[in-house]
């Protein structure tokens, strides 16, 4: 039997702490399925069909990681891969929280499958896409938070978006 797990995530885009919970898991698990949600309720910058290439190039040389796109409840998408658990990263306490009532709610949907929710390292406790874009929106240097095709795509994607909006005072939102 493969023991399998989904990491679900938006990943908009996948930084450094992302990669680092996906690589982590997939030294307990058979197999992870870093699964992204392809209808999340908040803002994106990426398309899901970019967020699954840059995913797909993040883990390119890691056989035991595959990236797929997902619709509805997480929960359902891990039966129906077969998955025996939920990977979820934690970085400060208020995740602890949002974690363990989403934790309690799929067990109760699907008893048969764990959660298990992994803690960022140290240095990546600063990441989150949200801080991620905003930085690189106002042309920071987010290079040591994202592989180099990330901050690429990044500043390209940025780029396209003041280039087609450069009326004063214009200000892209893509806060979550």
């Amino acid at each position: 039997m493969i023991r399998r797990a989904v990491y679900p995530a938006t990943l908009d885009p996948i930084h450094n702490g992302h990669i680092d919970i996906a690589l982590r898991a997939s030294k307990i698990f058979d197999e992870v399925v870093v699964a992204i949600y392809d209808m999340p309720k908040k803002k994106l910058l990426f398309s899901t069909e970019e967020r699954v290439a840059l995913a797909e190039q993040a883990f390119a040389d890691f056989g035991n990681i595959r990236v797929a796109q997902y619709s509805g409840l997480t929960v359902n998408y891990a039966q129906e891969v077969g998955a025996m658990a939920i990977i979820r990263g934690l970085r400060v306490f208020s995740d602890f929280e949002f974690e363990f009532r989403m934790g309690l709610a799929n067990k109760k949907l699907a008893p048969n499958i764990e959660t298990i929710s992994i803690m960022t390292d140290e240095k990546h406790l600063h990441i989150s896409s949200s801080t991620i874009r905003e930085i690189a929106e106002l042309g920071g240097d987010v290079s040591s938070m994202v592989p180099p095709f990330v901050d690429a795509a990044l500043k390209r994607r940025f780029a396209e978006l003041h280039a087609n909006h450069n009326s004063p005072g214009y200000m892209i939102s893509i806060r979550d």
